[in-house]
């Protein structure tokens, strides 16, 4: 391994999820202390800047298609969809950066690494990796319908603003309170739920010959053994990719390629 690799967290003694009697090695999930993640930030950055042209390829790919989905969705006539579209980028976010991780995997190995390599991560154990896609597409496009309903519920269906009058339409309703804290209550249960069987099921996929379903059962059981890391690691994502939003989604060119990489350490320090 590279000196850019994370070194294993001093841990309590792992959790084996299973020990067959055949040549295939137990999964064991290491406990981490709770302020771990920024030991991941720190990995991910290094891999970043060893090669900035794949993270921000990523990163810039992204932004452009969140700049065509705004324009989509203000062309019909969804304004109101562009909040709840935008969140569900936390929800498929961790398929699109599988590209991140193999840059971190090969790095770690010592091996090239290269954009068109990158690409070909989409390739290792497909099957898996298509299930795992489809399962986060899910959960979001569940997520957009949810906030349409509840939006219709709470503001009614004749409510439709110009774009530029709908920020000042909504705080002028008294329904914008209730519709924020019910609307934020769905999306809390959904990205937990998304973020749980996330975390490190993809770059495990990517690392290892494994089912997707046991790559989700790993990483719920990886996300609750560790609970207090990573609820500051989601808590971070969210902070991070927040703020990146804000200045019209360009700082998710940094972002998404930054927590990508870390998320393959994060995988590595846990997962063993």
């Amino acid at each position: 391994m590279t000196s850019d690799t994370v070194e294993p967290a001093d841990a309590s003694p792992g959790v084996p999820l299973s020990d067959p009697p055949g040549a295939r090695p137990a999964i064991v999930i290491h406990r981490v202390s709770n302020d771990r993640p920024w030991v991941w930030l720190a990995a991910g950055w290094k891999d970043l800047m060893a090669a900035p042209h794949i993270g921000f390829f990523y990163g810039g790919a992204v932004v452009g298609l969140s700049w065509l989905l705004v324009v989509m969705l203000l062309q019909f006539g969804s304004g109101w969809a562009v909040l709840p579209a935008v969140a569900g980028f936390f929800l498929v976010g961790p398929i699109i950066g599988a590209g991140l991780y193999e840059t971190s995997r090969r790095r770690e190995r010592g091996e090239p690494v290269s954009l068109g390599i990158a690409f070909q991560a989409y390739k290792r154990n497909a099957p898996q990796l298509a299930i795992m896609g489809a399962a986060l597409v899910l959960i979001n496009l569940f997520w957009v319908r949810i906030a349409g309903l509840l939006f219709m519920v709470f503001f009614g269906l004749g409510f439709s603003p110009a774009i530029e009058a709908l920020p000042a339409a909504l705080l002028r309703s008294n329904q914008l309170l209730p519709f924020l804290i019910v609307g934020t209550g769905f999306g809390f249960v959904l990205a937990t739920a998304a973020f749980a069987i996330s975390a490190v099921s993809i770059p495990m996929i990517l690392d290892r010959d494994i089912s997707a379903v046991e790559a989700i059962v790993t990483s719920i059981r990886a996300t609750f053994d560790n609970w207090r890391a990573m609820a500051f690691w989601a808590g971070l994502i969210v902070v991070f990719t927040g703020m990146a939003l804000v200045p019209f989604f360009l700082g998710i060119a940094l972002v998404l390629p930054l927590v990508g990489h870390a998320t393959w350490h994060a995988y590595r320090d846990i997962v063993r």
